[in-house]
């Protein structure tokens, strides 16, 4: 055969294969593979399999496919957390021994209410000297607790709240129960009773809460409950 013809015919197989490799690496998804196996393969990848890269594994950073995944898990998660709905907690109260009552909503939309707090504050003040102190709001969240454990709509009567020190002092002098480092005196406890329920209901309900302190006093008609240490009398 001629020289010339082999080498035509040579030369035409070798365009053709250039060509049919190079329409093969296209179809891979990138001229990127062009430049090498390596990154050709890792665009494969990152078309291919996005969710490789997920829960917390390094993205590659070549790929503008990878800002997007980002960006997308990004907006999932921001929008679930939005979905999430904290319920708006209320209480309501009836002082034993000055009478004020009080019911309104003091947490909505995931935050507590400052007036709310206020009133609450005030209603919860020592009615011996009429100072007002800040409740702790964990112990108010007790009380909503207390009324969605026990599944009762009745107001929650209040016999002690806060107590000035020279109040606390006073008590203490006709009583040995009352501690000298009371949590009253830092707006951290509560005496209640609630109307047609016995105190050992309130106290079990209080135990299986788990979220402080819970004194009982059956001879006294009320329980004691505070954001101290976990405990029981």
């Amino acid at each position: 055969m001629d020289t010339k013809i082999i080498q035509t015919i040579n030369t035409e197989e070798i365009e053709i294969a250039t060509r049919r490799d190079f329409l093969k690496k296209l179809a891979y998804g990138s001229v990127l593979a062009l430049g090498g196996t390596d990154i050709a393969s890792a665009t494969v990848r990152s078309i291919i399999d996005p969710h490789q890269y997920g829960h917390g594994r390094t993205y590659p950073p070549h790929k503008e496919v990878n800002k997007r995944l980002i960006h997308s898990t990004l907006n999932r998660k921001t929008q679930s957390a939005s979905k999430r709905i904290v319920p708006a907690r209320s209480i309501h109260l009836v002082h034993r021994e000055t009478g004020d009552k009080l019911k309104l909503t003091y947490f909505e939309n995931g935050r507590y209410v400052k007036d709310a707090l206020h009133e609450i504050n005030h209603i919860m003040r020592d009615y011996h000297t009429n100072d007002i102190h800040s409740m702790d709001t964990a112990l108010i969240d007790q009380l909503f607790e207390l009324k969605q454990t026990l599944g009762i709509n009745k107001p929650i009567q209040v016999v002690s709240a806060y107590r000035a020190p020279v109040t606390n002092a006073a008590l203490r002098k006709n009583n040995s129960g009352v501690a000298e480092h009371s949590y009253h005196i830092q707006g951290r406890a509560i005496d209640i009773r609630i109307e047609g329920m016995q105190t050992h209901m309130i106290k079990k309900a209080a135990l299986s809460m788990a979220k402080g302190g819970v004194g009982y006093y059956p001879e006294s008609n009320f329980v004691h409950l505070d954001t101290g240490d976990i405990r029981t009398w």
